[in-house]
């Protein structure tokens, strides 16, 4: 079995997405989706779900844990002083329009949508235990009565029943306190906070070794019910996802670069290509970190204090390509389930893209357990992940070249401002 472990985990997993929906496909074709159901439902949905329940498990320590540091890291608020304040006001500005490219593209060009109505209505009836299971807003009207919400009564009770949208509200106001008592005081609080969040991801790591069986008995039920006509759908996601990174990291960012930073794109993009090929073949923004901070000050000639406040602070908070990734996927899914998201719902979903994107973990596939929280929240089945995940590392190695680069274009346009004072 020593071949096996030599085999990196993106290629299991895209190889138990391939292998799934072709045995699926095959079974579906030969056997007939009514006479594979006992099996299904039986056999191998109940393993899949097993693997997303593991991953569900470890949403809310995630979220505490994250939120709290990442609010907590910026210290005191007053202090902050100019560069936090442009810092944090680019990253959320940022955040927020590659959130909305992605559903606006989605809206328009409906890759989910398609599907014989008859497929739709039986993932519906399938997976209806899932949308009433959903984590806190599927049926809520976005009003006053969201707002009143988000601010629980028992913090408990609220990650007890799923509310997520208490829970992260819960996170945020143990990250404000931290930054408003004493270092001394804070520090036991911070270095709990510290440990829980490593061995969250220590537990991502070790549920992702088995995400081959679970990406395989997933799609396999999915293709064995439904057919082939998802796969299709697949294919213009991919391309459809692909397409609206490349927007973003080639025309939005040097537009931005141009007109806010006011310098040459092409240099930049010149410059920071070093940056852009580690992060594309590493899929991780923290093991980039060293090489931004030495492109950002020898090629780009960015201040040392600059660099050194705001490229770490990006690789923890400021996650363009994953909330554009987050904010795509949900709709597609929600698409693909026949599931029609009012303006509202989207709109909590660009909120919970930008919130959640301070919660990724820097690391390969660490976007997953948030955006099925995401998912939840809106009413849409989370056993949906399996029909994106196994294309997932391509698109997580694009969405974190678009991650890194917006770290340095924030630097560049914090740069600029302090320039101009």
């Amino acid at each position: 079995m020593n071949w096996w472990s030599r085999i990196p985990l993106h290629n299991k997993i895209l190889g138990a997405l391939v292998l799934g929906a072709i045995t699926g496909v095959m079974t579906n074709l030969t056997v007939g989706g009514a006479d594979i159901q006992g099996f299904v439902s039986n056999v191998s949905e109940p393993i899949g779900r097993m693997w997303l329940s593991a991953l569900i498990m470890v949403v809310i320590p995630l979220i505490i844990s994250t939120l709290s540091l990442g609010v907590a890291g910026l210290g005191d608020l007053k202090t902050l002083g100019r560069i936090g304040m442009i810092t944090i006001i680019s990253f959320l500005s940022l955040t927020a329009l590659s959130t909305t490219l992605g559903l606006v593209v989605m809206n328009f060009f409906q890759p989910g949508s398609g599907l014989d109505p008859a497929v739709t209505q039986r993932l519906m009836a399938t997976y209806k235990g899932q949308v009433e299971g959903a984590m806190g807003l599927a049926d809520t009207v976005f009003g006053i009565d969201l707002f009143v919400k988000i601010i629980p009564r028992n913090p408990i009770d609220a990650m007890a029943k799923g509310e997520m949208l208490a829970v992260i509200f819960f996170a945020l106001m143990i990250g404000v306190a931290m930054t408003i008592v004493s270092r001394e005081r804070a520090e036991p609080m911070i270095k709990f906070m510290e440990s829980l969040g490593h061995i969250v991801i220590a537990i991502i790591e070790l549920v992702m070794k088995i995400a081959p069986l679970g990406v395989f008995c997933l799609i396999f039920s999915v293709t064995a019910r439904f057919g082939y006509d998802l796969l299709l759908q697949l294919l213009k996601y991919v391309t459809i996802i692909l397409g609206s990174l490349a927007v973003f990291q080639f025309i939005a960012y040097p537009l931005i670069i141009k007109f806010v930073a006011r310098r040459n794109p092409l240099e930049f993009f010149r410059k920071i290509r070093i940056v852009m090929i580690t992060a594309f073949s590493t899929s991780s923004s923290n093991a980039t970190l060293p090489t931004s901070m030495r492109v950002g000050q020898e090629e780009l000639g960015l201040p040392k204090e600059i660099t050194g406040f705001v490229l770490p602070l990006g690789a923890t908070m400021n996650m363009n390509g994953t909330a554009l990734f987050e904010g795509a996927t949900v709709l597609f899914l929600a698409q693909v389930f026949g599931i029609d998201l009012s303006i509202g719902s989207q709109i909590i979903v660009v909120l919970m893209s930008v919130i959640t994107a301070i919660g990724v973990a820097g690391i390969p596939g660490g976007s997953i357990p948030l955006l099925m929280m995401v998912l939840g929240l809106v009413g849409v089945p989370m056993e949906g992940i399996a029909i994106v995940l196994g294309v997932d590392r391509i698109l997580d190695m694009c969405r974190t070249t678009l991650n890194v680069t917006g770290d340095l274009v924030t630097a560049t346009i914090v740069h600029r401002f302090e320039q101009s004072t």
